[in-house]
């Protein structure tokens, strides 16, 4: 089978889409349409994985019990985070909006499974690491896939994995990657808010590539 010809209206498109994938903090309180969130989720594991090992296992969290604990861990991570910085840096800190866990209709918690045997170990024996990075790839292609469907992704990266895995009552061998928030965004930007608010601009490809 020949492989596909993407025509370069595609490739400007693609790259299109890369721009305007945003992490979104501020979402609208409606649901997602019936059925979108298992496309989603079908489309994030066709994402790439050390092994063929597809160590990434989702948790969708509903109860607003667990909700609220979530919450609650966010609020004193998020309190501890801003103590590391001083003066203006602080209070620039504090202004930020960082989740959306209040308004997310959707909450889902992305974890990687690192005691799989799918994949037999093949490519991780002198880096495991690669298990993780094969979920984040998982969560990526689900940013983007998203993002085609007019939904935004928000990461929560202010959490501490194991009490957030405890919350959740998931197997011992279950790593938290990623707690993900997802639903229509309150408006559109093309412009990350993190770089909106003044907090760090986006570098270049020439600063970030290193040639031996």
């Amino acid at each position: 089978m020949a492989a596909p010809d993407f025509p370069p209206e595609f490739r400007d498109r693609f790259a299109e889409l890369l721009r305007w994938r945003r992490d979104v903090r501020r979402f609208r309180r409606d649901p997602l349409p019936p059925g979108l969130l298992d496309r989603l989720l079908d489309l994030a594991c066709l994402a790439p994985s050390v092994g063929n090992s597809q160590p990434w296992r989702f948790v969708l969290v509903e109860d607003e019990v667990r909700r609220a604990a979530v919450r609650a861990v966010f609020s004193r991570c998020n309190a501890d985070a801003a103590s590391g910085y001083e003066g203006e840096r602080a209070a620039h800190y504090r202004r930020l909006k960082l989740a959306g866990l209040v308004e997310a209709p959707v909450q889902l918690a992305v974890f990687c499974d690192r005691s799989t045997g799918q994949g037999y170990g093949l490519g991780r024996q002198t880096m495991p690491e690669t298990l993780d990075h094969s979920a984040v790839t998982a969560i990526h292609t689900l940013w983007l896939a998203a993002r085609i469907e007019g939904v935004g992704l928000g990461w929560v990266s202010i959490l501490e994995p194991q009490a957030v895995a405890a919350l959740l009552d998931v197997p011992p061998d279950w790593h938290l990657i990623g707690y993900l928030c997802l639903g229509f965004p309150e408006s559109e930007e093309p412009v990350p808010e993190l770089e909106r608010e003044g907090w760090q601009s986006r570098l270049g490809a020439c600063r970030t590539v290193l040639r031996r």
